[in-house]
């Protein structure tokens, strides 16, 4: 037979005087103020019944409460009620059959007394708050004491059932206000302190988007402790409003940014961040993009010096304004192209450390220079567009993006220069391609008179000696204008 730890019979006492009240006092911690429960009689005073509750756990009724209609008791050891919970402290549960009456009156002033939470149905709105229902009780919760945020719709209370803290309880009953705020301030508090203890900066977790505003998303980390996403931390993308992200009601992850002390006592300010539980895509843009890469992006922003475009979640590059078009003379990027416009790029430059890529629209598009001289030959004659007029001559369009000059020496020499002279820019005429150079992206025209061209050519061009005496011959014209005047003579 094995020994007993102790001989000692006081510390037996006291051991199970510990463990007793213990007991006794966990035995009591799930019992509240206007809870309805159900339990046996036990033993029937003068004045009072106890009622088991349940193993270590009593309460008491008044016996003129159980009184029948006519003043009798009817009940017995042993016997099942079922009553309410109208007072509870470390020693003792207070039981009641009434919840209305003079008996939910009693529950509520208690409940006041002991700043102990009811529950309330929220029935309708009224001025300055609602009207609640808490223990067939009328009450006035004000519109502030709502909830522990500012309330936008009212309207989406009514129905509700919460649990509320008494704040006034006059005139016997006939003016009751309540708060929620209060209580869920305090449940708020509890919370916080219990998040703090397990939170650090830099954890992630998930929540799930409460609001929405302006500047950013809330998110509710655990029931009462709500975050903030900053709109600039919503994605690596620009972002113009939060919804183009989140909606409420939506399961999110988020990393723990700051936990900073308030003003007021017992609430902090979370800072959150969706975008860095998504990693930094500038960290690996080097194996995402390379030089020459032809992608597709969307257009953020249009500045004068040209566009920046995104070309993934985060990666914005520079579209320069001369880097926009082959095929049209931009003066202003938003020319060309709109905030929001997708659009093909080609990757000029890629900076990872100083986070720039360049951009090139017009490489995206193609070159069209590149296959000039194959399609423009000297002596060709071709339909262009009068771009511009200028004081040494026109510029003519043969295609988008391939303009020639016609000189204005050709154009005075023309049979049709007063013809020419009439134009306007957009008026198509017939021209002729005299050079091509495309390397310096140049095209020299003519006005396409063929043949007074080749007469000129053979005014300039050295003639062979036709007599004595006559030391450079003054070309094919010349020589019939020679041979002209000789004949003149002979006649004569």
């Amino acid at each position: 037979m094995s020994e007993p730890l102790t001989n000692d019979p006081n510390m037996e006492e006291e051991s199970f005087a510990d463990l007793f009240e213990n007991f006794s006092s966990d035995a009591t911690q799930d019992v509240r103020v206007g809870d309805k429960v159900g339990g046996r009689i036990i033993n029937i005073g003068s004045r009072t019944v106890f009622i088991e509750l349940g193993p270590g756990r009593e309460g008491i009724v008044d016996k003129e409460e159980l009184l029948n209609e006519e003043g009798e008791f009817p009940f017995a050891e042993g016997d099942e009620l079922e009553l309410y919970v109208v007072r509870r402290t470390e020693s003792e549960i207070r039981l009641s059959k009434a919840v209305s009456g003079r008996g939910g009156l009693e529950v509520l002033e208690n409940a006041y007394r002991d700043r102990l939470p009811v529950e309330g149905v929220v029935r309708e709105t009224c001025k300055g708050g609602f009207r609640v229902e808490v223990l067939k009780q009328r009450a006035f919760c004000p519109v502030s004491q709502i909830d522990s945020r500012y309330v936008e719709n009212p309207e989406e209370y009514v129905g509700s059932t919460f649990s509320f803290l008494i704040t006034k309880f006059e005139e016997g009953g006939r003016n009751i206000v309540i708060s929620r705020r209060d209580l869920l301030m305090q449940e708020q508090a509890v919370a916080i302190e219990a998040f703090r203890e397990r939170t650090r900066p830099g954890d992630e977790l998930e929540g799930t988007v409460s609001r929405l505003m302006g500047y950013g998303a809330f998110v509710e980390l655990v029931p009462g402790i709500e975050g903030m996403v900053h709109i600039s931390e919503l994605s690596w993308s620009r972002v113009g409003h939060a919804e183009e992200v989140v909606s409420v009601g939506e399961t999110v992850r988020v990393k723990v940014l700051k936990i900073e002390d308030m003003d007021k006592p017992g609430q902090v300010r979370i800072s959150l961040s969706m975008k860095q539980c998504q990693g930094d895509p500038w960290d690996t843009i080097d194996e995402t993009f390379k030089e020459g890469d032809k992608v597709s992006g969307r257009v953020t922003r249009c500045m004068d010096f040209g566009a920046f475009v995104e070309i993934a979640p985060g990666v914005e590059g520079l579209v320069h304004i001369s880097e926009m078009s082959y095929v049209k003379r931009v003066h202003r990027s938003d020319e060309l192209v709109q905030p929001g416009d997708v659009v093909s790029v080609m990757i000029k430059t890629i900076d990872a450390q100083q986070r720039r890529i360049g951009l090139s629209l017009r490489d995206a598009a193609g070159d069209p220079w590149l296959d000039v001289a194959e399609k423009y030959q000297p002596g060709q004659k071709v339909t262009g567009t009068l771009e511009k007029k200028e004081q040494f001559g026109f510029f003519v369009q043969l295609e988008p993006g391939i303009t020639g000059l016609l000189p204005k020496s050709r154009i005075s020499r023309s049979e049709r220069s007063s013809e020419l002279d009439r134009l306007n820019p957009g008026d198509q005429f017939e021209v002729s391609v005299e050079e091509v150079r495309a390397g310096e992206r140049k095209i020299s025209l003519g006005t396409g008179e063929g043949r007074e061209s080749e007469d000129w050519k053979q005014f300039q061009k050295p003639a062979a000696p036709t007599g004595a005496g006559n030391g450079v011959g003054f070309g094919s014209l010349g020589a019939k204008l020679q041979q002209a005047m000789q004949e003149k003579n002979k006649k004569n």
